[in-house]
Parts: structure tokens; C-alpha cells; sequence
């Protein structure tokens, strides 16, 4: 057996040399070792980086869980051993690896198995200043941590790397009441516990206050605690200047107490212990001193102004001005309490009581006063008139010929159209009188309570006996003054023509200015778009709230048309008279509408007075010298048989168009009367009063009979109303000292509700001076009065009968009236005063320049 297996080598060697033939070599084929790949899976990885390796040398990066290989693949049984070379981050993991060694065996390795889990971390940190009780820290809005103390702090959950955290303050602490502040407080885990957030608390603290009532005295001083002291100089809240901690106590007494007077102050709810909040609740009631000694009222004039004003009462906590307006009704206080430290006070008058009112002050500690002397203001009332004279006085200027007042009352416009400089534009040279009748406008201006001029106005093209200021108006606001020049020459027509050619005798001119600031510039000269000889364009002029619509009269236009916008150029009816608006857009002004009585006839004079409504949807207009003897409203015009009986036509806009809405009469309707010399609107433009200054009836006060002829011209006003669109006679008006020749209706206003109407009687003969005279002592003819009626509701009363100041024989006084929006603001002129003072206030007892005309404030 043994010998059998020896021999096959030999016989296997013996082949395979005789299977070779020759010399050839035979070809010998290598042997490969079969190889095989390592891997196996990855699970549960979220973070990045990690690295495998297999035998220390061969790195595999991994990036997501799931099935990996290493790229070197191992021969048949070699070994093979994976580890972890590189944990993951970003969040920080721990992987571990199991089935991770071993031969291989003819086959690849697949399961190595890498077990991949986030590790976590707590969030703590420490907590400093902590007194009080109840701290709780929260993180990520659930996870609460009570507090007990300063020091460290761990939250009991712990958070995956790569969570967010943020601690908040769930509940402070109190006990005492403490804030506590969390630093460091928010982020992200990067693979460590947090420790660095920082809780800080302070304790808080709160003030310690309250009221002082009854202090009358002075040198009252509380004291906090045995230390903080506070001065209190008067009643009401204190509040000591030093905070306590919470749940420090507090005990405030009285250091100090007051004296001049002398008093006892107590204090209530004035200690305790602080508990989370400021005290506010310290009572200090002082009682004692008594009322302070009475004071004497001083009275001083300014122009529609009191000025009293009284010596300190000592302790005087406050004053009190009070008023009886009529010596019967009894005392009201006037305005507000005065401060203590207050020794005057101004307050304007208007309509005043002057010969019955009476006023005194209370000095006040608390509720407690005595009062002063009595006051009476009879004495004061010719002095506190404001008295305007022109800058330049002149002979016969007749200074006040017309009046404007803004809606405030703040500027005054006086026209004075037969004033002689020669000066053109603002601010001329006023001294050289060489234009006779010329004409000018001065504008005064209120600030506070003193007036000054503000501007002297003349035409641009200013030239003798052009009359420029015989009608003028203004804008609500001041700020648009339109000036009317009815015997202005020029020829030209419409808006900004030719000033210098005056082959156009007497034909007319108006003139817009504005004010910007206190500087007045010419805007607009304007001419009637049929500018004729002797059409008087100008002699009156209206403007409405906005001054952007003027209606301007010529009364001396004589084409025969009728109605709106008809023919202009036929003159066949001599003075039948014409209105014309305009309207202004921005500085741009154009003619919107020509305007003729719808019964036009020669020498009606229509135009002789124009009014307009707030918004200048509303126009009236008088034709003085209209001859049909109808009355009442919308009645008949072709019977002529009344000469200068007079009417008032009302037009109304709706858009740009123009209508005639009503044609007004007075119920006694007689000729010469004149009805409609002088007109005024209220606001809204449904209350229209109309003077009729050559009526004749001998009635007196309102409503009387008006057929009694007796008393020629004495004059008479007649109110309207208007409901929708209808109009009606509301009141019939006389003078209460109605007489013959008084001219009483020869100018009038409205306020701006058309409650107060004032009327001048230029020809009026009393010798009374001031506010509420006698008015039967006839003894200075001509003379002049105005007359103030108010209405309640349907029914008007005169209220107040008035004088200049100075009165003088044929003043005229009441030539011209304006009243403010409010009606507060009456401004009177005498157009024939004599004084040869000049600005404001000066002497009116110096009758050395004749005719130069006042002006009269009240």
C-alpha cells in the first residue's frame, strides 16, 4: 500500500516529460486567492461626520443611516475588524458596532451592524439676588423649575444635542416682590451641558404718597420715616422722592407745620408695611387759617377791555372775579378761579352794561372768602371805546366812509375815499395832498388786545377824484380786502387791463389785495367787462367767507337788459344799474356772471348795494331808487307809480349759474323811501335785513304802525327770512327814539346767525355820549346814533341805544357799521368828526381838522 502511493508520482512524471516533444518548454497558469468585501448597515445617524474603519487603516465616511461597504475588499480568510474612527456631530452622537470582526470565509461580510444614538445634555445654570419666594423658571415654555434660593440650578429634562432651549421667568418671586432678569438664557445644545444661564433678581422698589387737603398756609413739611422730607407748598398729591424696597415699612409724619396762617395738619393711612405696590393713600388734612383778608379791585381800561387788578391777599389760595351785569340780577363769577399768585386779570367787554354793572373779588384760601370793594364801570365805559383816527388826518377826508371787519374781529378795513395823497400802492408817502379825493383804505390789527395799522392801501393808479375806498370788503379770515373806486377813469375792460388811458370818466374800478403774513400786495385790478362812461362800477362790493366771489355794483350801467348774462351793450336805460360776479381760483380771477334787475328800468340804480352768503351761492342786491308800488315778496314790478320806493332782489348759484329767486318789497311800501340803501346777509344767507333811511312812519320799537306818515324820514329796518326758497318778512324795525329826519336804516350788519343786527341814524340829535344815554335830549343836531337789536327765536328786541364818545353836532356817527362773526365786535364811524388827533387813542376833544372822520370801537 505504502509502495502503491509512492509510484503514481513518478508515473504522472513520466507522462507528462513524454507528452513534450522536442525541446519546448510547457506554459504553467497562476493561482488567484478568492477576495471579498466588508460592510454591513448604519442606523439611527442624524449627525454628520462620522467615519468607519475597518483593520486601523481603511476609512469609510457615512453620511446617512442605511447599507455601507468598505472599498478594499479583503482575500479569503483574512481577517476583519470595524470600529468607529470618527463620532458624529452636529448633533454630537455615540455609534456603537457590533458583528464588527471576524475571517472571512468565502463570502462578503454584510452585517456589521452600527448602532447610531443623540446624546443629551441638561440646561442649568445660576441664580443670584433671590430674597423673596415663589421664583419659577420655565424652559421652552413647559418645563418648570421652582426656585428656592440663590445659587445653582439644573432643570430635571434633559435635551437631544442640537435642541433649542429658552428660560423664561414663569412666576416671579414676591415676598418681598423682587424681578428677576434671565442673561444667557437661549441657544442651541452643542454637545455639553448648559450651565451659563444666569437668573438675577432685585427686590422693587415703590413710593410712598398721597393728598394734602385744607393747606392754606405755607412751610408745611412731611417727613418719611424719620428722614425724608418733603416741603409741600399747596393741596393736592405728594409723592416722597426716595422709594423703599418692598416690604420695608413706612411711617410718614408731619416734620414741619404750616404757618401764615397758621394750621394743624393730620396725617391718616400714614404707615403700613410696602406689599407690591406705591402707596398713593397718605391722607394730609389741614384744618385752621381761616379765610385770607379782602383785597381792593382797581379798575383799568384798554379798548373793549377791563384791567383789574388787586394787592396780594396774604394766604390767598385763589381768586374769584365776579360780575353783576345789571346791579339786579346778582353776582356770577367771571371765567375760571385766578391762581394765588395772580394780582390782574383782563376780560373783554362787549355790549356792556356800562351804567349798571358791577364787579368784585373774592381772595379765596380753599373755601373760604372774603370779598373786595365793589366796582362800578360807568366811569370807565367812554375810555374803553377804541378811538381810530387815520395816520395822515385830514380836512374832509371823511376817515370811516365804509367798514370791514374779519369774522375773528382781529382786522379792520376803513375806507376812506376822499382822502388827497398823491402815494400809490402800500405804504406810500402820505403827506403830499395833492390828489384830491383820491381816496385810501387803512387796515388795523389786533393782537391780543392792543391795536396797530397794519398797511396803508392805495390804487395803483391812484389820481384825484377817483374815490378809491368808497365801498370795501373782506375775506372771513382778513386775509382778501376787495376796494372799490367808483369814479376810477380808465378805460379798459375786464381783469387786469390798461389803468393809465382815462377817457372813461367816473366809469370804475375795483381793487383785490392780499395779506400774507402782515404784507399786503395788490392782486387783481378789475374792470366791468362793458366799462362805460359815468357806470360808477364799484360803489359797492361784497365778498364771500373764502374771498373767492365778488359781487360788485354799478349803479350807473345803463344797457336794458334783464335777468343774467343778457346784452350789455345797448345803453338805452340810463342808471339802470348792473351787478357783476366774479370768482377767483387760486390768484386767477374771471368774470362769471352779469347780473340785471328782472324789471331793469332807467335810474332804478341798481347795484347801490350788494350783499353775499358765506358761501356766495346766496346774492342780494338793492336798486334804492326802483319805482314799483307792490309790497311784500315777488309781487308785480310794472307799476311805477312809488318814484324811489326801492327793492332788494335775491339771486342764488347753483353751480356757475345764476338765478333770481326772489324780488322783496317792504310791506309799506312808499315812494322815497329808499327801501334797500343799505342790506346785509347772515351766513347761511337766510336772514336778510334791508334799511329804508327816508321811511316816514312815526312808530317806534318793533312790529309798530307803519302808516303813519308823521315822522319823514326817520327811517326803518325790515328782516327777512328765508325757508327753503321761500321768503317772508320777519320783523319791521324803528328806532326807539324814532323822529323826523333821524335817517335811521342809512347803514346796518349782521352777525354771522343773524341774531344781532346793529343800524345806524346818522341825523340823530341826542346829546348823550357813550353806551345806554338819554336818548330824548335832542339838543346836538346831527349828531348821529347806532342801535343794537338782538333776536330770540322769532323775536328781535333792541338791546343796546349807542353813542360816540365824543359826541358832536353833524358827526354823522353810524355812517358805517361792521360786526364780527360773534357779534362781539361792533366798529362805528363818524365820517363828519372833527379831531385833528391821529392813530389810535388820541385826543378827541381837539376839533381843529373838519370832516376828518373817526372811527369807533366797542
Amino acid at each position: 500500500m505504502r509502495r502503491r502511493i509512492h509510484m503514481l508520482p513518478l508515473a504522472l512524471l513520466a507522462l507528462t516529460l513524454g507528452g513534450c516533444g522536442g525541446s519546448s518548454t510547457p506554459a504553467t497558469t497562476p493561482v488567484t486567492a478568492a477576495t471579498y468585501t466588508v460592510g454591513g448597515t448604519v442606523s439611527g445617524l442624524a449627525g454628520t461626520g462620522l467615519v468607519l474603519r475597518n483593520n486601523g487603516s481603511d476609512a469609510l465616511g457615512v453620511s446617512a443611516s442605511g447599507a455601507f461597504t468598505f472599498a478594499t475588499a479583503l482575500t479569503d480568510g483574512s481577517g476583519y475588524s470595524v470600529t468607529i474612527a470618527t463620532q458624529p456631530g452636529s448633533p454630537t452622537q455615540t455609534c456603537t458596532s457590533t458583528n464588527n470582526s471576524g475571517t472571512l470565509a468565502g463570502a462578503n461580510v454584510t452585517d456589521v451592524a452600527i448602532t447610531c444614538t443623540t446624546n443629551s445634555y441638561t440646561i442649568g445654570g445660576t441664580v443670584s439676588g433671590l430674597t423673596g419666594s415663589g421664583l419659577v423658571l420655565r424652559n421652552n415654555g413647559g418645563n418648570d423649575l421652582a426656585i428656592s434660593g440663590d445659587g445653582a440650578f439644573t432643570f430635571a429634562t434633559a435635551l437631544t444635542s442640537g435642541s433649542s432651549y429658552s428660560v423664561t421667568i414663569a412666576t416671579q418671586p414676591g415676598s418681598p416682590s423682587q424681578t428677576c432678569i434671565p442673561t444667557n438664557n437661549s441657544g442651541t445644545l452643542a454637545g455639553a451641558n448648559v450651565t451659563n444661564v444666569a437668573i438675577t433678581c432685585t427686590t422693587s422698589s415703590y413710593t410712598i404718597g398721597g393728598a394734602v387737603s385744607g393747606l392754606t398756609g405755607s412751610g408745611l413739611v412731611l417727613r418719611n420715616n424719620g428722614g425724608n422730607d418733603l416741603a409741600i407748598s399747596g393741596d393736592g398729591a405728594f409723592t416722597f422722592t426716595t422709594a423703599l424696597t418692598d416690604s420695608s415699612s413706612y411711617s410718614v409724619t408731619i416734620a414741619t407745620q404750616p404757618g401764615s396762617p397758621a394750621q394743624t395738619c393730620t396725617p391718616t393711612n400714614n404707615s403700613g408695611t410696602l406689599a407690591g405696590a406705591n402707596v398713593t393713600n397718605v391722607a394730609i388734612t389741614c384744618t385752621g387759617g381761616g379765610a385770607p383778608p379782602a383785597t381792593t379791585l382797581n379798575l383799568g381800561v384798554g379798548i373793549k377791555t377791563f384791567n383789574f387788578s388787586w394787592a396780594a391777599s396774604a394766604g390767598a389760595t385763589h381768586y374769584k372775579l365776579y360780575e353783576d351785569p345789571d346791579g339786579v340780577s346778582g353776582f356770577s363769577q367771571v371765567g375760571a378761579n385766578i391762581a394765588g399768585t395772580s394780582t390782574s386779570v383782563d376780560i373783554a367787554v362787549h355790549r356792556h352794561n356800562w351804567v349798571n354793572a358791577v364787579y368784585m373779588l373774592d381772595a379765596c384760601v380753599n373755601a373760604s372768602c372774603t370779598a373786595s370793594n365793589q366796582v362800578t364801570t360807568t366811569s370807565a365805559m367812554l375810555t374803553a371805546i377804541g378811538y381810530f383816527k387815520a395816520s395822515n388826518t385830514g380836512d374832509s377826508d371823511e376817515f370811516g366812509a365804509v367798514l370791514a371787519v374779519s369774522a375773528d374781529g382781529a382786522t379792520l378795513a376803513i375806507g376812506t375815499s376822499r382822502e388827497d395823497s398823491n402815494a400809490t400802492g402800500i405804504g406810500g408817502d402820505q403827506t403830499d395832498n395833492s390828489a384830491i379825493d383820491a381816496g385810501a383804505v387803512y387796515v388795523f390789527t389786533r393782537s391780543g388786545t392792543t391795536w396797530t395799522q397794519q398797511a396803508y392801501i392805495k390804487a395803483s393808479n391812484a389820481e384825484a377824484n377817483d374815490w378809491f375806498g368808497f365801498a370795501v370788503a373782506l375775506s372771513d379770515d382778513g386775509n382778501t380786502l376787495a376796494v372799490g373806486a367808483y369814479q376810477e377813469d380808465s378805460n379798459a375792460a375786464g381783469i387786469g387791463g390798461n389803468q393809465a388811458d382815462n377817457s372813461a370818466g367816473e366809469s370804475g374800478a375795483v381793487y383785490v389785495f392780499t395779506r400774507s403774513g402782515t404784507t399786503w400786495t395788490q392782486q387783481a385790478y378789475i374792470k366791468a367787462s362793458n366799462a362805460g362812461d359815468l357806470d360808477t362800477f364799484g360803489y359797492a362790493v361784497a365778498l364771500n367767507d373764502n374771498g373767492n366771489t365778488l359781487a360788485v355794483g354799478a349803479i350807473n350801467e345803463a344797457s336794458n337788459a334783464t335777468g343774467i348774462n343778457g346784452t350789455e351793450a345797448d345803453n338805452s336805460a340810463a342808471s339802470a344799474g348792473a351787478v357783476y360776479v366774479f370768482t377767483r381760483s387760486g390768484t386767477t380771477w374771471t368774470q362769471q356772471a352779469y347780473i340785471k334787475a328782472s324789471n331793469a328800468e332807467a335810474f332804478d340804480t341798481f347795484g347801490y348795494a350788494v350783499a353775499l352768503g358765506d358761501d356766495g351761492n346766496t346774492l342780494a342786491v338793492d336798486a334804492n331808487n326802483e319805482a314799483s308800488n307792490t309790497t311784500g315778496i315777488n309781487g308785480t314790478g310794472a307799476d311805477n307809480s312809488a318814484a324811489s320806493a326801492g327793492a332788494v332782489y335775491i339771486f342764488t348759484r347753483s353751480g356757475t349759474t345764476w338765478t333770481q329767486q326772489a324780488y322783496i318789497k317792504a310791506s309799506n311800501t312808499e315812494a322815497f323811501d329808499t327801501f334797500g340803501t343799505a342790506i346785509a346777509l347772515n351766513g347761511d344767507g337766510n336772514t336778510l335785513a334791508a334799511g329804508a333811511f327816508n321811511e316816514d312812519s312815526n312808530s317806534t320799537g318793533i312790529n309798530g304802525n307803519q302808516a303813519d306818515n308823521s315822522a319823514s324820514r326817520a327811517g326803518a329796518v325790515y328782516v327777512f327770512t328765508r325757508s327753503g326758497t321761500t321768503w317772508t318778512q320777519q320783523a319791521y324795525i324803528k328806532a326807539s327814539n324814532a323822529e323826523a329826519s333821524d335817517r335811521f336804516g342809512v347803514a346796518l350788519t349782521l352777525n354771522n346767525n343773524g341774531n344781532t343786527l346793529a343800524v345806524g341814524a346818522t341825523d340823530e340829535d341826542s346829546n348823550a355820549t357813550g353806551i345806554g344815554g338819554d336818548q330824548t335830549a335832542n339838543s346836538i343836531g346831527g349828531a348821529g346814533a347806532a342801535y343794537v337789536f338782538t333776536r330770540s327765536g322769532t323775536t328781535w328786541s333792541q338791546d343796546k341805544y349807542i353813542k360816540a364818545p365824543n359826541t358832536g353836532a353833524n358827526d354823522r356817527f353810524g355812517q358805517a357799521l361792521t360786526l364780527n362773526s360773534d357779534g362781539a365786535t361792533l366798529a362805528i364811524s363818524a365820517t363828519r368828526e372833527d379831531s385833528g388827533a391821529a392813530g389810535i387813542g388820541g385826543t378827541q376833544t381837539d376839533e381843529s381838522v373838519l370832516n376828518s372822520g373817526a372811527v369807533y370801537l366797542y
